[in-house]
């Protein structure tokens, strides 16, 4: 594979909640990885097939949504729309984790179908990876009747996502505990639905039962789309340490109060960014980038901390080599801009101000993926690439 240098950075951002902000200006990659992160000194010695030079803008991690439902394909008859992943990578999204697949038309709800299905969409999305989308799906949903030995066989061919516990069912604690801990047990990642129902079928989930539960995620602690009360996100926080997604397609009211519950215990680190598309409230291609706006205009968090929410927070709950700038990391990278027009002068003040910044380019396992998003507002300046 190629070696490609980024040059003239403005501004890295490192996807690391500790330390956002490097003072590095030029990354290289190599075969798909990020091979050094330094000052221009550090291309000595490479030989580079291609530069990019950034032209003063703001390198980010690629963007991770931790709540998408995938159906098979890029295609969701949910909302009856093609390629609405690929129209999410021009909003900066390189990395899609399925909180399981319950669009499927016919979803099969005994054992043998809910096991078969999670096998057959995170085998068929690993396969997809060709076309340069990253989706981890095939989160299994937890239906009555699974046993131990059907976990043992879903992590065997690949499966290491559980979907939204309640959406299938099992809902109660009494029957989720059992499945979650076998899950756990064969390595897999557990989230688990909170708020209100969110589709025919699904179930009104409390802090009591997430407490009882103990996934790996609470899944849209801000609702999915209807909310849990400020005083059940107290108790979330207070009691226990789990990762606590917030969704563009929630409530933005408790979204907030989240962020500010945690940023005064700074525990900021356990917020993760997701979309919860498609869904009911459609299918929001900029939703990572819109969520990261809310947050950073209107709840006082630094906007380079909240980049980290929906990077570096993502990839460390789950265990994902990619949503950090840093030597050896999958090269998954954004360049982003404030968009002609802002009063931002970067990137970071566009985000500030509550303007979505413009994507300029975007970058997959070290293969552009896009120059110029379709989907967002034009940059103030332009990557040249030689």
């Amino acid at each position: 594979m190629a070696t490609i240098a980024f040059i003239n950075i403005g501004t890295i951002l490192t996807g690391d909640m500790d330390e956002p902000i490097s003072q590095a200006n030029t990354i290289v990659v190599q075969d798909g990885k990020i091979a050094r992160v330094g000052n221009a000194d550090i291309l000595e010695g490479f030989k580079l097939d291609k530069t990019i030079d950034v032209s003063g803008m703001t390198v980010a991690p690629g963007l991770i949504d931790s709540h998408v439902h995938p159906v098979i394909g890029d295609y969701t008859p949910r909302q009856k729309t093609q390629d609405y992943l690929d129209s999410a990578i021009h909003g900066g999204v390189t990395t899609f984790i399925s909180a399981g697949e319950p669009h499927v038309p016919g979803r099969p709800k005994d054992p043998a179908g809910t096991k078969a299905l999670a096998i057959l969409a995170h085998k068929s999305f690993n396969n997809l990876r060709s076309s340069g989308l990253k989706v981890h799906g095939g989160a299994v949903i937890l239906e009555k009747g699974l046993v131990e030995a059907d976990f043992a066989e879903m992590a065997k061919e690949g499966v290491w996502l559980v979907g939204e516990v309640g959406l299938g069912s099992v809902k109660k604690p009494e029957d989720a505990v059992p499945m979650v801990n076998w899950a756990k047990k064969y390595g897999m990642k557990v989230a688990m639905h909170t708020g209100g129902t969110s589709i025919p079928g699904s179930s009104v989930v409390g802090a009591d039962d997430i407490i009882a539960v103990q996934p790996t995620v609470s899944s849209h602690i801000n609702g999915g789309p209807t909310a849990i009360s400020p005083q059940e996100v107290d108790r979330l926080i207070n009691e226990t340490t789990m990762a606590l997604e917030i969704v563009q397609c929630g409530n933005p009211k408790i979204a907030d109060y989240t962020v500010r519950q945690l940023a005064a215990k700074d525990d900021l680190g356990r917020v993760i960014l997701g979309n919860d598309s498609p869904s009911g409230s459609g299918i929001i291609p900029l939703g990572i980038l819109r969520t990261i706006c809310l947050i950073a205009s209107m709840s006082d968090i630094p906007a380079e901390k909240v980049v980290a929410m929906a990077t570096g927070n993502t990839a460390r709950v789950f265990g994902l080599d990619t949503g950090l700038i840093k030597e050896g990391k999958e090269a998954d990278l954004i360049v982003i801009d404030t968009p002609i027009g802002s009063i931002g002068s970067n990137a970071l003040e566009a985000i500030a101000a509550g303007d979505i910044p413009a994507v300029a380019l975007v970058m997959i396992d070290g293969i552009i993926k896009a120059n110029k998003s379709r989907n967002t507002p034009p940059s103030a300046r332009d990557c040249i690439v030689g």
